[in-house]
């Protein structure tokens, strides 16, 4: 049975006032319909084809509702199976009353682009999807759009578009423009084969024999996790310090690489298993309420059933004001940052929630967010795990199964545990999230018994991207969420050395290094004194042991204990130097190397989806290119790393050796540093001329304000907390 859509109220319509429209359109309609016909071939479910040109030229005419399905490209993983999922949207739509239509953007896959290139385009390519929808949409006088939604910086690109349009047609006083999301399916992550497996053993066996049981260690601890494409970069950190060290050559290194990677991803695609910013997108545009409960977490492309659920509920939102992409943004901030506090969401998304607030033009900023954060605890309840069996994929088929009811789930259980959420936002399942939760089957997360990811009692009390202040810069942010408590515990309150780098390419070659440490003691870059002062400082115990040790026994000593900390900073990596890149392969050289990972904490002015061993702090302004303090730095600095007090400071050294943890602002010591600071930017500016000029980031906000475009951030000013609609006013 079809659900009819109702026709646009609305007094403008360029197809009824423009005969071009109606004479160029009406072919790519029923192109896109035979086509979709013959993909679907004997699965097709419907009447013998309708979609005569006539037809669609009087349904534009009429004012009949123009939604245009939005997918991706085809190299990039997660939209393989988008030609069967538009097929079947664009049938649907068309038998609602709908007149389809399908165009995509391109997709940039951050697993391909990392380390290379590429990623100084990731962030920037988000804000290029905006503009490109916004232009296709407004060119073509869209009314509505389903999303077939896909990973990294798309989902947020294209929520940020659909907002802005709406935000926009809303001041025209043109109809509200509605839209929903239907996520790519899951990809299982692979496994290692067999015989690989016995290999790698092998391996670890005879890195063992000949002396080096880290690379062993760090290789078996490898092997324990799913195969993915990051698990593969954290594969080659490892058999790259084999290479070194003669325990495999480059041709067994080739032959490693080779059989890992044609085994890591499935055919029909998806997004990855792990908890990356692809499925935090997932999870953060269900908490936005724009994702219909069908289509959530699958482990295959939508079935036509599930996207009928889907597309039939825009027979309620379509001419609503309160189902406009902009007020459902906005309406449902709130759940959105604590859903994604407590599944443990991507740092990146700290930016891409900002972004779309101001793309749907509410003022809002990472202290607004920060803020809601904090307004209540949000406790960790999600046991997600790579090594036990419980990825996204698993969650998928616990909801598959009928178990549990993903996002749903997680909603009912922050509420359980005294989480304030606000039920009554409205969903693009067109109702509310307490006329959703009303239905209790499949509801709570006790209901999976074996392996659960979603929990009802939390692991800890809380969770989630914290925001940080300091002495030397105005905003960072770190993934509480990724350090479990030990891990937290070695690193919080600690004093760390300063390694500097001025950009990601020295950081990647000088961890990568095996004799880093021993270079260290060996140039004695730290000197004996403040080394004794900081063992002091985090090891009052181990510094009564020994303060009269030699600096080589000191040093040993200090990184075989892990007492040592390293603030690893890597600058020159902000939206205006290089574009932002993720620094996710130096954090993977440091989480393969088991002695530096219980040493090092990355901090950096570029961007983050994941953690170390020690804490990924990063998005950090001003960046340094700007001025930031951060550029200011040099090798051999003191930091104060205070995570739970969410500080990191600069820490006066003359006063360390008197006995005393003094933060000293940047006015104490900027001045003698900047003439080191303008040789360090003309070195950037240099460097960036390796990003083509038509795409880097200026006459754009900053990290703290979504990185969006000026004129974007200047129209955003709207309340977040006033200027929405909950329900529809009743009409007379």
């Amino acid at each position: 049975m079809s659900h009819l859509y109702p026709r646009i109220d609305n007094d403008i319509n360029p197809y009824r006032d423009n005969v071009q429209g109606k004479a160029n359109e009406p072919i790519t309609v029923a192109g896109l319909l035979d086509r979709s016909k013959q993909i679907l071939g004997a699965t097709y479910e419907g009447d013998k084809p309708d979609w005569t040109l006539e037809e669609i030229y009087m349904r534009l005419e009429q004012n009949a509702p123009r939604i245009a399905i939005i997918g991706g490209s085809s190299d990039h993983p997660a939209h393989i199976m988008d030609y069967q999922t538009s097929a079947r949207a664009a049938i649907r739509i068309w038998q609602n009353g709908g007149v389809p239509f399908y165009f995509s953007t391109p997709v940039m896959c951050d697993g391909t682009a990392q380390n290379n290139q590429g990623m100084s385009y990731s962030l920037q390519s988000r804000n290029a999807v905006a503009q490109m929808v916004v232009n296709q949409l407004e060119a073509h006088s869209y009314h509505g759009a389903f999303v077939i939604q896909g990973c990294d910086k798309q989902p947020l690109g294209v929520v940020s578009a659909l907002a802005h349009v709406d935000r926009l047609r809303r001041s025209r006083g043109e109809a509200p423009f509605f839209a929903t999301f239907a996520p790519a399916h899951v990809l299982e992550g692979g496994s290692i084969p067999a015989d690989v497996m016995a290999e790698l053993e092998e391996l670890a066996k005879k890195a063992e024999s000949e002396g080096a049981t880290d690379v062993a260690l760090d290789l078996r601890d490898t092997m324990a996790y799913i195969l993915q494409c990051s698990s593969n970069t954290a594969f080659q950190g490892v058999f790259e310090r084999a290479y070194e060290r003669g325990i495999l050559t480059k041709e067994q290194h080739k032959y490693f690489e080779m059989r890992l990677a044609v085994a890591t991803c499935d055919g029909q695609g998806g997004v990855c298993a792990f908890n990356g910013t692809g499925n935090s997108s997932r999870h953060l545009v269900a908490g936005l309420g724009l994702v219909h409960p069908a289509v959530e977490l699958l482990t295959d492309p939508p079935s036509q059933r599930q996207i009928n659920a889907v597309l039939d509920s825009f027979a309620v939102m379509i001419n609503e004001e309160r189902y406009g992409v902009a007020n459902i943004v906005a309406a449902n901030i709130k759940n959105a940052i604590r859903i994604h506090s407590a599944s443990g969401g991507s740092t990146n998304l700290m930016m891409h929630l900002v972004s779309a607030m101001l793309y749907a033009g509410y003022k809002f900023s990472l202290w607004d967010l920060d803020r809601i954060h904090h307004e209540h605890p949000i406790p960790d309840l999600f046991d997600y795990s790579l090594t036990e069996g419980r990825d996204i994929y698993s969650l998928a088929m616990q909801c598959c199964s009928g178990a549990s009811r993903g996002m749903e789930t997680l909603f009912y259980e922050l509420m359980e545990n005294g989480v304030p959420m606000d039920e009554d936002a409205p969903t693009v399942a067109a109702k509310t999230w307490k006329e959703r939760l009303a239905i209790t089957r499949s509801l709570k997360a006790d209901n999976v018994k074996e392996n659960p990811v979603i929990l009802s009692t939390p692991r800890r009390k809380f969770s989630g991207v914290d925001v940080l202040k300091g002495n030397f810069f105005e905003s960072a942010v770190v993934k509480i969420s990724g350090m479990p408590t030990p891990q937290l515990d070695q690193f919080d309150d600690k004093l760390a050395f300063v390694l500097y780098y001025e950009n990601e390419d020295e950081a990647n070659q000088s961890l990568l290094d095996v004799s880093l440490l021993a270079q260290i003691k060996e140039q004695r870059i730290f000197p004996h004194d403040l080394l004794l002062s900081t063992l002091k400082y985090n090891n009052k115990q181990e510094w009564l042991r020994l303060q009269n040790t030699s600096y080589g026994e000191l040093f040993d000593e200090m990184t075989e204990e892990g007492i040592l900390k390293i603030a690893v900073i890597i600058a020159g990596q902000g939206p205006v130097a290089f574009g932002m890149p993720e620094m996710f392969t130096p954090m993977q050289h440091i989480n393969a190397n088991r002695v530096m990972k219980k040493l090092a904490t990355i901090i950096s002015d570029g961007r983050y989806s994941g953690v170390t061993y020690g804490a990924a702090i990063g998005h950090m302004t001003p960046e340094a290119y700007e001025g930031g303090g951060i550029g200011l730095l040099k090798t051999g600095d003191i930091l104060h790393l205070q995570l739970r007090g969410r500080r990191i400071d600069f820490v006066d050294p003359v006063q360390l050796l008197n006995g005393e943890v003094v933060h000293a602002g940047p006015d104490e010591w900027k001045e003698e540093r900047e003439s080191l600071a303008a040789e360090r930017r003309q070195r950037m500016k240099v460097r960036q001329k390796m990003v083509a000029a038509s795409n880097r980031m200026y006459g754009h906000t900053d990290a703290a304000n979504g990185v969006v475009p000026i004129a974007v951030a200047e129209d955003a000013i709207l309340d977040y907390e006033q200027d929405i609609v909950f329900r529809q006013p009743t009409h007379l």
